[in-house]
Parts: C-alpha cells; structure tokens; sequence
C-alpha cells in the first residue's frame, strides 16, 4: 500500500526540520508526495533560502510561503502584518487553497500549546491549520480557492511528558523556560524516525541563521552526534479527525 501523501504547516522556517524532518523524510523516501506551508518569513528572505535547501534535503518540494511577519521578528516580512494580527479569515482562505491544490491526505501541524516553547506564532498556526482543514472539504467556503479536497485527518507533533522531561535541563530547552507537553496517553502516533535521522539533522543544520544566533538548531548543532540522535530519533503526533469516515490510507504510521 502506497504511504499517503502529507503536507506540513508550521509556523517558521525551522519548525518543519525540529517537528516533522523525520515523518517527512520517511513519506518521502516511500514515493509519497510531501509539501510544507511556512506561515512566517518573506521568500526573499536568507531564511527562506535556507528552508528551500531543508525541504531540499527532506524531499519536500519548494518552498510554500504565506509571508506573514513573525511576531518577534519584525525583519521577516517588512511591511507585512504580523502572523497573529492579520485577519483570520484571510489566513485560512490562504492555507485552504494550498490544501486544495495539494490535495493531501494527511496535514501535519503545531499542537494547540504551540509545542514545547509555546511560540505565539505556533499557537496561531495551530488554530489557522485546524480551520482550512475542516473548511477545505466545504464546498460553500472560499469557492475562489479551488475544488473542495478533505484531508482523511490532522496530526498533531506534540510531546509527550516523560520525553520534555529529556529535553529540558538545558539540553534543548534553555533552564527557566516554560515547557508545554501532553499526556503520554495523548500521544496516538510515536514514530521512529532513526532511518532518516541523517536528513531529519541535515535539515535543522541547514537553517544556519537559527544554528549562528544560538536557537534551537544552534544547540543541536553543539551537541555530540549520538546525543543529537537519541533527542531527534522519535516524533510524536496526536490524530485529530476532521471527518468521522477516515480510512486506513489516513494512518501517518501506515
């Protein structure tokens, strides 16, 4: 059985390296089709130069950019309004015609804490990603945006409890910073993605801007090859069903 096609949201250039470099890569390798939508950055940008060569190295196509200012980053998109301030209905039309020209099966994004750190911009791109998909499958809404297309399901990169504990201490998340994680009981896909942990690093290290300024691929980049590993080497996904009729072809893990 072919492994479904899977389009990325997420909210930075980096983000789809550090959530979902391993799942990504593993579509990818299999023949599936795979995108990524960045909600942040201008594509003029040295940051989307570097996402290009990520998805470059993971198999997933060009880069698809809605070009909105990171809230913390004014230097993203100059003259662009700020992710988290621009009109939410214009934000989910956007993403609603990239679904529909991609017409994926499987849409990967942000949990609703926004992931360990809890970035505004993840938050945002969580509730966007949630709307377009539910919205996309709706004849009625956006007709401008193509043909309807319903992805069979959503998931969610999360983290679950015991694997933050892992990663705080300063290992990857700086001491005194708040974590957000779920439940292990929540977690309803846990992916080894070992096989394809070369891409999945490759990838992070290629957003050498966040690597230089000391971000997270910055402390990734400082840290021992077989540690780096053990941290990346499994993702974790919550299954949120925008339909009731999704089949075996919508398992991530299939």
């Amino acid at each position: 059985m072919p492994r479904p096609s899977l389009l990325a949201v997420f909210a930075h250039p980096d983000d789809e390296s550090l959530s979902a470099g391993g799942v990504l890569a593993r579509h990818a390798s299999a023949g599936a089709r795979t995108a990524v939508v960045t909600a942040t950055w201008a594509a003029d940008t040295e940051r989307a130069a570097e996402l290009a060569e990520a998805l470059r190295i993971l198999g997933a196509g060009e880069p698809r950019m809605l070009g909105y200012a990171d809230a913390r980053a004014p230097q993203s998109a100059p003259g662009r309004v700020r992710f988290c301030e621009a009109s939410l209905d214009e934000s989910v039309r956007r993403l609603v015609m990239h679904i529909r020209e991609f017409r994926p099966d499987l849409v990967v994004t942000h949990d609703a804490y926004g992931g360990l750190t809890g970035h505004p911009d993840h938050v945002h791109t969580h509730r966007v990603t949630t709307l377009a998909v539910q919205a996309a499958g709706w004849a009625q809404l956006y007709p401008d945006a193509g043909a309807p297309w319903q992805p069979g399901a959503l998931y969610l990169a999360t983290h679950p409890h015991s694997a933050a504990r892992a990663l705080g201490n300063g290992r990857l998340v700086r001491e005194g910073r708040a974590m957000y994680s779920v439940p292990d009981d929540w977690i309803t896909a846990t992916v080894d993605v070992r096989p394809w942990i070369e891409q999945k690093i490759g990838a992070v290290l290629a957003h050498r801007t966040e690597v230089q300024r000391g971000a997270l691929p910055g402390r990734i980049a400082g840290l021992p090859q077989a540690e780096r590993e053990s941290l990346l080497s499994t993702e974790w996904y919550i299954r949120h069903d925008p339909v009731s009729t999704a089949s075996a072809q919508t398992e991530l893990t299939s």
